[in-house]
Protein backbone atom coordinates (compact mmCIF):
# COMPACT_ATOMS: atom_id res chain seq x y z
CA UNK A 1 0.00 0.00 0.00
CA UNK A 2 2.78 2.45 0.70
CA UNK A 3 4.22 1.77 -2.58
CA UNK A 4 1.23 2.83 -4.40
CA UNK A 5 0.66 5.73 -2.33
CA UNK A 6 3.77 6.83 -3.91
CA UNK A 7 3.07 6.30 -7.15
CA UNK A 8 -0.58 8.19 -6.73
CA UNK A 9 1.47 11.30 -5.64
CA UNK A 10 3.81 10.68 -8.42
CA UNK A 11 0.97 11.07 -10.75
CA UNK A 12 -2.40 11.42 -8.97
CA UNK A 13 -6.19 12.25 -10.04
CA UNK A 14 -12.17 15.26 -9.69
CA UNK A 15 -9.87 17.07 -13.58
CA UNK A 16 -12.32 18.42 -13.28
CA UNK A 17 -12.31 19.14 -16.06
CA UNK A 18 -15.37 20.31 -16.40
CA UNK A 19 -15.39 21.31 -20.48
CA UNK A 20 -17.54 24.49 -21.07
CA UNK A 21 -18.30 26.43 -24.18
CA UNK A 22 -15.89 29.37 -24.49
CA UNK A 23 -17.40 32.87 -25.05
CA UNK A 24 -16.67 36.53 -24.49
CA UNK A 25 -17.37 37.70 -20.98
CA UNK A 26 -20.61 39.09 -21.96
CA UNK A 27 -21.59 36.66 -24.50
CA UNK A 28 -21.02 34.03 -22.04
CA UNK A 29 -22.95 36.19 -19.67
CA UNK A 30 -26.44 36.11 -21.83
CA UNK A 31 -25.64 32.72 -24.00
CA UNK A 32 -24.53 29.98 -20.48
CA UNK A 33 -25.99 27.11 -21.10
CA UNK A 34 -25.38 24.57 -17.61
CA UNK A 35 -24.18 21.10 -17.92
CA UNK A 36 -24.20 18.35 -15.72
CA UNK A 37 -21.57 17.01 -13.43
CA UNK A 38 -21.66 13.45 -11.90
CA UNK A 39 -19.15 13.67 -8.91
CA UNK A 40 -18.92 9.37 -7.54
CA UNK A 41 -16.23 9.71 -4.45
CA UNK A 42 -14.99 6.42 -3.98
CA UNK A 43 -12.48 4.93 -1.29
CA UNK A 44 -9.31 2.93 -1.83
CA UNK A 45 -9.63 -0.72 -0.56
CA UNK A 46 -8.34 -1.22 2.92
CA UNK A 47 -7.33 -4.96 2.34
CA UNK A 48 -3.83 -5.28 2.88
CA UNK A 49 -3.64 -7.96 0.62
CA UNK A 50 -4.91 -5.94 -2.86
CA UNK A 51 -2.88 -5.10 -4.90
CA UNK A 52 -2.33 -1.71 -6.63
CA UNK A 53 0.55 -2.00 -8.66
CA UNK A 54 -1.28 -2.09 -11.86
CA UNK A 55 -4.26 0.22 -10.45
CA UNK A 56 -3.48 3.00 -13.15
CA UNK A 57 -2.90 -0.13 -15.96
CA UNK A 58 -6.40 -1.15 -15.55
CA UNK A 59 -7.83 2.21 -14.97
CA UNK A 60 -6.40 3.38 -17.83
CA UNK A 61 -7.53 0.24 -20.21
CA UNK A 62 -11.31 0.74 -18.98
CA UNK A 63 -10.90 4.64 -20.26
CA UNK A 64 -9.47 3.45 -23.31
CA UNK A 65 -12.63 1.44 -24.27
CA UNK A 66 -14.81 2.96 -22.69
CA UNK A 67 -14.66 6.75 -21.29
CA UNK A 68 -12.45 7.86 -24.18
CA UNK A 69 -14.99 6.20 -26.86
CA UNK A 70 -18.39 7.45 -25.19
CA UNK A 71 -19.03 10.93 -26.74
CA UNK A 72 -21.88 11.40 -24.14
CA UNK A 73 -19.10 11.91 -21.85
CA UNK A 74 -18.12 15.66 -22.62
CA UNK A 75 -15.30 15.43 -20.45
CA UNK A 76 -14.19 13.24 -17.42
CA UNK A 77 -11.21 12.82 -14.58
CA UNK A 78 -10.24 11.08 -11.03
CA UNK A 79 -9.09 12.82 -8.38
CA UNK A 80 -7.22 12.02 -5.23
CA UNK A 81 -6.33 13.28 -1.52
CA UNK A 82 -3.83 15.61 -1.61
CA UNK A 83 -4.93 18.20 1.47
CA UNK A 84 -8.22 16.90 2.53
CA UNK A 85 -9.49 15.27 5.30
CA UNK A 86 -9.55 11.84 4.01
CA UNK A 87 -6.68 9.88 2.32
CA UNK A 88 -8.86 7.27 0.96
CA UNK A 89 -11.07 9.52 -1.34
CA UNK A 90 -11.15 9.29 -5.16
CA UNK A 91 -13.53 11.14 -6.65
CA UNK A 92 -14.50 10.27 -10.71
CA UNK A 93 -16.20 12.74 -12.58
CA UNK A 94 -18.10 12.98 -15.32
CA UNK A 95 -19.32 15.68 -17.34
CA UNK A 96 -22.53 16.22 -19.90
CA UNK A 97 -23.71 18.50 -22.23
CA UNK A 98 -27.33 17.91 -20.94
CA UNK A 99 -29.07 15.78 -18.13
CA UNK A 100 -30.67 13.53 -20.55
CA UNK A 101 -27.07 12.49 -21.66
CA UNK A 102 -26.73 11.36 -18.25
CA UNK A 103 -29.06 8.21 -18.44
CA UNK A 104 -28.22 8.03 -22.67
CA UNK A 105 -24.86 7.83 -21.41
CA UNK A 106 -25.26 4.11 -19.55
CA UNK A 107 -26.77 2.95 -22.66
CA UNK A 108 -23.74 3.71 -24.46
CA UNK A 109 -21.59 2.78 -21.48
CA UNK A 110 -22.87 -0.76 -21.76
CA UNK A 111 -22.35 -1.26 -25.25
CA UNK A 112 -19.01 -0.31 -25.41
CA UNK A 113 -18.35 -2.52 -22.54
CA UNK A 114 -19.58 -5.85 -24.44
CA UNK A 115 -17.52 -4.56 -27.55
CA UNK A 116 -14.10 -3.94 -25.43
CA UNK A 117 -14.26 -7.44 -23.82
CA UNK A 118 -16.31 -9.88 -25.64
CA UNK A 119 -15.64 -12.72 -23.82
CA UNK A 120 -17.82 -13.24 -20.81
CA UNK A 121 -15.19 -14.46 -18.65
CA UNK A 122 -13.00 -12.25 -19.79
CA UNK A 123 -15.01 -9.62 -18.77
CA UNK A 124 -16.12 -10.52 -15.80
CA UNK A 125 -12.11 -11.04 -14.99
CA UNK A 126 -11.57 -7.41 -15.76
CA UNK A 127 -14.27 -5.97 -13.72
CA UNK A 128 -13.85 -8.33 -10.89
CA UNK A 129 -10.20 -6.86 -10.61
CA UNK A 130 -11.21 -3.28 -11.07
CA UNK A 131 -13.66 -3.38 -8.10
CA UNK A 132 -11.05 -5.36 -6.58
CA UNK A 133 -9.44 -1.38 -6.04
CA UNK A 134 -11.75 0.09 -4.17
CA UNK A 135 -14.05 -0.15 -0.92
CA UNK A 136 -17.54 -0.81 -0.94
CA UNK A 137 -18.44 2.52 0.49
CA UNK A 138 -18.74 4.99 -1.69
CA UNK A 139 -21.34 8.75 -2.79
CA UNK A 140 -22.73 10.02 -5.80
CA UNK A 141 -23.52 13.91 -6.59
CA UNK A 142 -24.92 15.56 -9.53
CA UNK A 143 -24.04 19.22 -10.45
CA UNK A 144 -24.63 21.86 -12.87
CA UNK A 145 -22.34 23.72 -13.60
CA UNK A 146 -22.18 28.26 -13.81
CA UNK A 147 -20.74 30.50 -16.05
CA UNK A 148 -17.57 31.88 -13.67
CA UNK A 149 -15.48 29.76 -15.58
CA UNK A 150 -11.96 30.31 -16.41
CA UNK A 151 -10.69 27.48 -18.63
CA UNK A 152 -7.77 25.67 -17.70
CA UNK A 153 -4.50 26.37 -19.11
CA UNK A 154 -1.13 25.32 -18.33
CA UNK A 155 1.96 24.22 -19.37
CA UNK A 156 3.01 21.71 -16.82
CA UNK A 157 3.90 18.49 -17.78
CA UNK A 158 3.26 17.35 -14.14
CA UNK A 159 -0.34 16.53 -12.42
CA UNK A 160 -2.23 19.79 -11.39
CA UNK A 161 -3.67 20.47 -8.53
CA UNK A 162 -7.86 21.34 -7.81
CA UNK A 163 -8.01 23.20 -4.78
CA UNK A 164 -11.86 22.58 -3.82
CA UNK A 165 -13.59 25.75 -1.93
CA UNK A 166 -17.46 23.44 -0.83
CA UNK A 167 -19.52 26.64 -0.16
CA UNK A 168 -22.52 26.48 1.68
CA UNK A 169 -24.87 28.55 -0.61
CA UNK A 170 -25.87 32.28 1.43
CA UNK A 171 -28.99 34.04 1.58
CA UNK A 172 -28.60 36.33 -1.17
CA UNK A 173 -25.67 38.52 -2.45
CA UNK A 174 -24.11 40.63 -5.33
CA UNK A 175 -20.79 40.87 -6.89
CA UNK A 176 -19.65 37.84 -8.00
CA UNK A 177 -19.38 38.80 -11.43
CA UNK A 178 -17.29 41.93 -10.44
CA UNK A 179 -15.16 40.04 -8.08
CA UNK A 180 -14.52 37.18 -10.82
CA UNK A 181 -13.72 39.69 -14.12
CA UNK A 182 -11.30 41.68 -11.89
CA UNK A 183 -10.02 39.10 -9.47
CA UNK A 184 -10.45 35.56 -10.16
CA UNK A 185 -9.71 36.07 -14.49
CA UNK A 186 -6.38 38.42 -13.79
CA UNK A 187 -4.63 36.61 -10.99
CA UNK A 188 -2.41 34.82 -13.45
CA UNK A 189 -1.38 31.84 -10.82
CA UNK A 190 -4.85 30.75 -10.86
CA UNK A 191 -4.79 28.40 -14.13
CA UNK A 192 -8.15 27.43 -14.60
CA UNK A 193 -11.53 28.05 -12.54
CA UNK A 194 -14.95 26.39 -12.40
CA UNK A 195 -17.80 26.42 -10.43
CA UNK A 196 -20.70 24.07 -10.18
CA UNK A 197 -24.20 24.24 -7.74
CA UNK A 198 -26.21 21.62 -6.41
CA UNK A 199 -28.80 19.41 -8.99
CA UNK A 200 -29.42 15.87 -6.89
CA UNK A 201 -27.18 14.39 -3.87
CA UNK A 202 -26.85 15.17 0.02
CA UNK A 203 -27.09 18.96 0.74
CA UNK A 204 -28.75 20.97 -1.31
CA UNK A 205 -26.65 24.17 -0.40
CA UNK A 206 -23.80 22.94 -1.94
CA UNK A 207 -22.16 25.40 -4.32
CA UNK A 208 -18.40 24.71 -5.27
CA UNK A 209 -15.39 26.40 -6.52
CA UNK A 210 -12.66 24.77 -8.04
CA UNK A 211 -9.52 26.56 -8.80
CA UNK A 212 -6.87 24.93 -10.57
CA UNK A 213 -2.75 25.60 -9.66
CA UNK A 214 0.45 24.31 -10.88
CA UNK A 215 1.76 23.55 -7.79
CA UNK A 216 1.06 23.87 -4.09
CA UNK A 217 3.36 27.03 -3.97
CA UNK A 218 1.39 28.62 -6.50
CA UNK A 219 -1.63 29.00 -3.90
CA UNK A 220 0.28 30.82 -1.25
CA UNK A 221 1.29 32.99 -4.57
CA UNK A 222 -2.80 33.12 -5.52
CA UNK A 223 -3.30 34.86 -2.27
CA UNK A 224 -1.04 37.59 -2.14
CA UNK A 225 -1.74 38.46 -5.62
CA UNK A 226 -5.29 38.16 -4.95
CA UNK A 227 -5.52 40.39 -2.00
CA UNK A 228 -3.44 43.12 -4.71
CA UNK A 229 -6.11 42.89 -7.26
CA UNK A 230 -8.76 43.69 -4.68
CA UNK A 231 -6.82 46.42 -3.53
CA UNK A 232 -6.00 47.67 -6.63
CA UNK A 233 -9.54 47.61 -8.01
CA UNK A 234 -11.44 48.77 -4.81
CA UNK A 235 -8.61 51.62 -3.22
CA UNK A 236 -11.20 53.12 -1.50
CA UNK A 237 -11.60 51.02 1.92
CA UNK A 238 -15.08 51.92 2.72
CA UNK A 239 -15.84 51.01 -0.87
CA UNK A 240 -14.33 48.63 -0.51
CA UNK A 241 -15.50 47.03 2.90
CA UNK A 242 -19.16 47.75 1.65
CA UNK A 243 -18.86 45.48 -1.70
CA UNK A 244 -17.42 42.52 0.60
CA UNK A 245 -20.42 43.23 3.15
CA UNK A 246 -22.68 42.19 0.11
CA UNK A 247 -20.86 39.66 -1.60
CA UNK A 248 -20.16 37.58 1.07
CA UNK A 249 -24.16 36.97 1.29
CA UNK A 250 -23.33 34.66 -1.72
CA UNK A 251 -21.98 32.09 0.62
CA UNK A 252 -22.61 31.20 4.31
CA UNK A 253 -19.25 29.07 5.61
CA UNK A 254 -17.24 26.66 3.62
CA UNK A 255 -14.49 23.66 4.08
CA UNK A 256 -11.48 23.33 2.02
CA UNK A 257 -9.77 20.66 -0.06
CA UNK A 258 -6.77 19.79 -2.07
CA UNK A 259 -6.78 17.39 -4.68
CA UNK A 260 -4.19 15.67 -7.66
CA UNK A 261 -5.39 14.36 -11.58
CA UNK A 262 -4.37 11.37 -13.12
CA UNK A 263 -3.39 13.57 -16.69
CA UNK A 264 -3.73 9.78 -17.99
CA UNK A 265 -7.12 9.35 -16.96
CA UNK A 266 -8.39 12.69 -18.25
CA UNK A 267 -10.68 13.41 -20.90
Amino acid sequence: MRTIKKLLLGMLLFTFMLTTKTFAQEEQKEQFKPMFLTATTLHWNSDSDVDFSDWLKTEQEYFDKVTSKNDLIVGSGFYTHYYTPDNSEIISVSVYATWEDIEKSNEVTNKLIEEGWPDEDARDAFFKKQSSYYSDDHSDEIYATMPFTKPAQSDSTEPLLYYVRRNVRGSGGKGWWEYFDNVTMKNSFIKGYYTHRHRWGANSKDLVEVFVYDNLGDIEKSVEERDRLINAHWPDEAKRKEFFDEYMKNFDGHGDFIYSNVPELAK
